[in-house]
Order: structure tokens, then sequence, then C-alpha cells
């Protein structure tokens, strides 16, 4: 790993642990902030919405990269490990972190939201001078402790999430870039119902279920449970779970002292050896290997 001493030195640097996005995996969180740099990639299982109000910010992302300016927007699915390597010294960004069961109680099209299960970035320069109010005003609702303000902040953005695909945009695909077609496919129904399999696995990821038990939470058979889940989202519902379980532990590797065997039961898997296989597929290594790293980026950078 490459731990360049004068990025460590000028740049904050993002310390994720158990009370971060990756050990929220189900909840629904908001951003407005001077952006810190990753000294190494990570993964989450929401969707993420980025909207960069003043600088730059340079990001890795499913094999490209992307550079972002004041007045661009993205949004992509975290479950890909990605990392902000670069931004200003004066960058401020807004955005938030969408669990699945928000982002497909949302009116976006097939074309969109399959894409972005898939790992592509959805890109857009099309922003005003209304979200440089509004984002910052939905973190405030969001963190008021006033849960009526809350909820119409997380209404508000969902609703502009929605506009971007009623504007210019781009999706980028891994290693090129492709202009989206304008398909304008209503599948309202079934997003509905993926997002009734998203609550049950939310509610129920740590304990021991399968695509049946899925299935059964949104009154399907479990073959057509398991083929719309995969048309929509791009993914098993099998991987969905692992990837939910994934990210608890990740943060669990990154903060607590529980040993590998601990964290993987803890998790949700039923053996260390399923653990150590699906870690290793995600994060190209092994919890342990992981987690001497994390320890290694802490050591070297003081938390800010």
């Amino acid at each position: 790993m490459d731990l360049a001493e004068s990025k460590i030195e000028r740049r904050a640097v993002y310390q994720p642990g158990a009370s971060s996005i990756e050990g929220l995996p189900t909840a629904l969180q908001m951003f407005h902030n001077h952006p810190s740099v990753m000294l190494m990639p990570h993964w989450h299982v929401q969707v993420e919405v980025n909207y960069i109000m003043q600088g730059y910010v340079h990001y890795l992302m499913n094999g490209r990269e992307v550079n972002m300016k004041a007045g661009d927007m993205c949004l992509f699915w975290g479950g890909q490990p990605h990392q902000m390597d670069e931004c200003s010294d004066d960058a401020i960004y807004a955005g938030g972190h969408l669990p699945l069961v928000y982002f497909f109680r949302m009116r976006l099209p097939i074309s969109v939201s399959s894409r972005l299960m898939k790992g592509e970035i959805l890109f857009t320069s099309a922003t005003d001078a209304a979200d440089r109010e509004n984002f910052p005003r939905w973190v405030r609702y969001a963190k008021s402790g006033d849960s009526a303000k809350a909820q119409h902040a997380v209404e508000e953005m969902l609703l502009r999430v929605e506009r971007i695909v009623l504007e210019p945009y781009t999706m980028l695909a891994a290693g090129g870039q492709d202009e989206i077609d304008d398909i304008d496919q209503s599948y309202a129904q079934s997003s509905r119902t993926v997002a009734r399999m998203c609550d049950f696995v939310a509610a129920n990821f740590l304990l021991e279920i399968d695509s049946v038990d899925i299935a059964r939470a949104a009154d399907l058979h479990p073959k057509y449970a398991m083929n719309l889940f995969k048309k929509t989202t791009g993914m098993t519902l099998s991987k969905y779970v692992n990837l939910l379980r994934l990210s608890r532990a990740q943060a669990m590797l990154m903060k607590d002292e529980t040993n590998v065997l601990q964290v993987a039961m803890d998790s949700g898997f039923g053996s260390i050896s399923a653990f150590n296989k699906s870690f290793r597929h995600i994060a190209g290594m092994s919890p342990s290997d992981f987690r001497r790293d994390v320890r290694m980026v802490a050591q070297l950078v003081p938390i800010a």
C-alpha cells in the first residue's frame, strides 16, 4: 500500500469504524462537510449520492478515475470498493447514503437502477442554487432530533435524487463512458416488491435466513423472488445478504478487538471458512490482513 507521507500530512484522513457508515448498513445517513481522503478502499451496502459544493474531489471507483468539481453530482452503489484519494483544501461536499429499501422506493428507470447496481456511476452537472441551499438544510433537519423534520429531509432528498434522471446525465461505466439510452420503463410495482425484500433482509440479515424466508416475507414464490431481485439489482439475494454481513464485519475489524472467528459469528456467517471466502472476494485479502492494514493506517495517521 502506498501511504504518501505528503498526503497524510496535509489532508484529513477518513477513519472508518463501527459507528460509521460501514457499521450501520441499514441506516439512511446524510452528510455535509469537508471530505477526508481514504488511504485504502472501503465499501458499504448503501447507494451513495455526492454533491460537490465547492472545490474538487478525485475518486477511484470500480476500475476508473472520477474527477468532480463544484456543481457536480454523482450516484453510485457503495457495494463496490471505492476510494476518495484526493480533494482540494477548500472542498465541501454533501449527500447521503441510501439503504436499498429507500433506493428502490424511488421512481428511477430500471435502465438506470440496474446499471448502478452493476457498478456504473451516474454523473451530472445539472445542479443549481437550490441544491446549495437544500443539501445543508436536509442534514440539519436529519440531525435536529425532530422526527417530522428528519422525515421531511429524507423525502425531499429522495425526490431530488429522482429528479437527476429528468435532466442531462451520463452513466460512467468501468473503464469507459457511455451515454445511457433514453428509456422510460415503469417498474414501480417490481421496485416496491424489491423494497419489501430489502426491508426483511435489513431486519434479519444477522439471522439464518435464505431465499425462501425472504420470498415468504414478500408473498412471492422463491424462484420468482430470486429472479426479480437479480433482474432489478444485478445481484442475487444471497449476495446482498452477504454484503450486509460483510459491511458489519468490516466495521468490527476496523474498530473492535474481537477475534476474527467471533467477528464472523457476530456478522451472521455460519462458519469461518465461508466468512474468509466472502471477505477475500470483495476485499482482495483475508480479514486478518485487512485488520492489519487498517491498524497500520491508524498508527500512521492520528485521528482528527
